[in-house]
């Protein structure tokens, strides 16, 4: 079920400054109005992933968010003495149960609208708590889709 939700074309520039510029290493998107996903927060090419999950969660406890990190970690393949450093971008959804149920079911209706602006984004998470959105939990959905 679409939500009719349009994605500013501020989402779509960003997106592509971090896709291909590297200049920032995640942005938060939010609903504004119930009518458009817009830019809420940026974060610069240094900041850490702790930094991401505070800024998802800025709004409060019963706020939803979109979140995309530009994930880095080394993968080392099997066989091979070297570790290579890879790098992935990740979509989040962030609906926490604390949220009022019509704000996550617009959320979740208008996550397909996003995903199909952002095009190259290698993985969709959606995390309703700090434990599915913490870095361990992400970097092992990452690395559950490299080769071994």
């Amino acid at each position: 079920m679409a939500s009719g939700v349009t994605v500013s074309d501020a989402c779509k520039t960003t997106y592509e400054e971090i896709k291909k510029d590297k200049k920032h290493r995640y942005v938060v998107f939010y609903i504004r109005d119930e009518k458009q996903i817009d830019v809420e927060t940026v974060g610069g090419r240094n900041a850490e992933y702790e930094q991401f999950l505070e800024d998802l969660q800025k709004g409060g406890t019963g706020e939803c968010r979109y979140g995309l990190f530009d994930f880095e970690y080394t993968h080392q393949c099997q066989g091979t003495s070297e570790a290579s450093k890879k790098q992935k971008l990740f979509l989040m959804s962030w609906c926490p149960d604390t949220a009022k149920v019509k704000k996550k079911m617009l959320y979740s209706s208008s996550f397909d609208a996003l995903k199909k602006s952002l095009v190259g984004v290698q993985k969709y998470i959606q995390a309703t708590d700090l434990s599915e959105a913490s870095q361990e939990a992400v970097e092992e959905k990452l690395r559950a889709t490299d080769r071994q």
